[in-house]
């Protein structure tokens, strides 16, 4: 039955789908009147204007129901804030510093061998806590985002980074190793808060020709705060035997990475918002009305596992990062082994490393916002990090370290620029699901491809040498590019994007409201 007062409405003149706008909410439709089971929407907007939601919830992604006042106040309008620059270079600066802190040890692996007193390898373990703390925490972290939203998330990463660079402080006593890995553990878990944000702060705040321009911004944080942490320590902790001055050097390093750490705390606490007045884009608005208060988050994993081109690019991406972070953890001892002494040009590598794979990063970006070839782009890239990762060995141990610096500037610019490819192309292939979900899963991949190739290379470069560890790592790149080869470029968001007919959920809501709208005209009528 429909409501007699809104009919009555009708009867004075008011338009006829006034009244299914307008319907108490505890009236039941019309019987040929239905809305789509997962769509749930804020009172003051509607999908089409004779469908109407419950007053009090909103559907967010990942299924979980928020009070109406958390979300955009008009999802009927799209537009972007000017807002959004600054959450993303804010983003981009405490992920930054996150990343510094994850290679700051392992950039001058040897002097904090000599100051600690302990081997390669538990140094090396510095590194490699923040890929193994990764693993068993992201799926909790990914939920508490679906819950908590993108503000909660950001203090508690930037806190944790400020917690545990202050920690580092009281280790500056070479029998005090196990407090510096508290700090470094206290460091990985504000990771776990920092490395899935990239993709769901670009879909959340920019429009749909910016995201991944966006999301290659918010990723050239993290690359920055490694080439910071490859360029900076060697500079300020010269190698000297004198373990008090070199106490006083490890201390200056730490006050300054605390300080900043601190202030970037508060900025975002000031700063960062949760998401802007009105939705950025039709898929991101799409992507709120799609979304159901009873969905359950297993149900939402299950799907994406059954997405067979997101379960490709999950291995493909964990193997291209999990070489990253390997050649990243290594890089001082490959180079140390065959250039004696150079502490402050292997930092220099890993620089020209991140730098070059950051402009790779943006310039990715900004071609996918024009484009949209998610799989050609992610083959090329993928290809040529192959070819830059073979010419790199061959190259190394010729004793020319100016041709080591192009060849390994020329591998990072495809290999880490390939990063944010792979958190936008998880996101087309697995709309609508939770970007912060993808992202975390690719991330997963790369942690636990990370602790294998690492601990792997470390060990044939010991009893080896760093060619036949190198060749190792090659071979897993070819894997990787053949299996890209076999992902389809099913575009999701921009399907939902470009309106098109292809999108199933979409088309079926434009019938239920088409059919809404009928109903509501007959019934206005039959009472008039």
């Amino acid at each position: 039955m429909v409501n007699e007062e809104p009919n009555q409405q009708a009867h004075d003149g008011s338009p006829a789908q006034e009244p299914a706008l307008r319907a108490d909410p505890s009236a039941s439709a019309h019987p040929s009147v239905s809305a789509h089971a997962s769509v749930s929407t804020h009172p003051s907007v509607s999908i089409h204007p004779s469908v109407s939601a419950h007053p009090r919830t909103l559907a967010q992604p990942g299924g979980l129901a928020y009070p109406s006042s958390s979300c955009p106040e008009d999802r009927s309008v799209i537009k972007v804030s000017k807002r959004r620059w600054v959450v993303v270079l804010l983003f981009s600066c405490y992920s930054m510093c996150n990343a510094f802190q994850w290679i700051q040890y392992g950039s001058i692996n040897n002097i904090f061998m000599n100051f600690y007193g302990v081997s390669a390898f538990a140094i090396d373990w510095l590194s490699m806590c923040y890929m193994l703390t990764y693993i068993p925490l992201i799926l909790p972290v990914a939920w508490l985002l679906e819950k908590f939203g993108l503000r909660t998330i950001a203090l508690t990463g930037s806190a944790l980074n400020c917690l545990g660079a202050w920690v580092k402080l009281g280790s500056l006593k070479p029998h005090l190793f196990p407090v510096t890995v508290l700090g470094q553990i206290i460091c990985s878990v504000a990771q776990v808060f920092i490395l899935g944000m990239p993709s769901r702060i670009a879909s959340v705040w920019f429009g749909a020709n910016e995201v991944s321009t966006a999301c290659s911004i918010a990723v050239f944080g993290n690359q920055l705060g490694i080439a910071i942490g490859f360029l900076v320590p060697p500079v300020l902790v010269p190698n000297i035997e004198d373990r008090d001055k070199l106490a006083y050097h490890i201390s200056i390093m730490f006050y300054i990475i605390a300080s900043v750490a601190t202030l970037l705390f508060i900025l975002v606490i000031i700063v960062f918002k949760e998401k802007p007045k009105h939705s950025p884009s039709r898929a991101q608005s799409l992507s709120y009305a799609l979304a159901s208060p009873d969905a359950s988050y297993l149900s939402s994993i299950v799907r994406i596992f059954k997405n067979l081109n997101f379960v490709l690019l999950v291995i493909t991406y964990g193997l291209n990062a999990g070489v990253f972070y390997a050649l990243s953890t290594l890089l001082n001892r490959m180079v140390i082994l065959h250039y004696p002494g150079e502490e402050v040009n292997a930092g220099r590598i890993g620089l020209t490393i991140v730098i070059a794979g950051m402009l790779g990063a943006v310039i990715s970006g900004i071609w996918l916002d024009r484009s949209k070839t998610y799989k050609e782009t992610t083959l090329v890239v993928y290809i040529m990090t192959l070819v830059g990762m073979v010419v790199y060995t061959l190259t190394l141990n010729l004793g020319y370290l100016w041709v080591v610096f192009i060849t390994a500037g020329t591998m990072g610019f495809f290999m880490t620029g390939y990063l944010p490819l792979g958190f936008e192309f998880a996101v087309e292939l697995t709309y609508p699901e939770s970007e912060g979900m993808s992202s975390g899963l690719l991330n997963v991949s790369a942690q636990v491809f990370g602790i294998i190739f690492t601990i792997s290379q470390g060990q044939i470069i010991d009893n080896y040498g760093t060619m036949p560890g190198n060749i190792f790592l090659c071979v897993f790149l070819t894997l990787g590019a053949a299996l890209t080869a076999f992902i389809r470029a099913d575009l999701r968001r921009q399907k939902a994007n470009n309106g098109t007919p292809e999108n199933k959920l979409q088309g079926q809501e434009e019938e239920e409201e088409s059919n809404t709208s009928k109903a509501a005209t007959t019934v206005s009528e039959e009472h008039f």
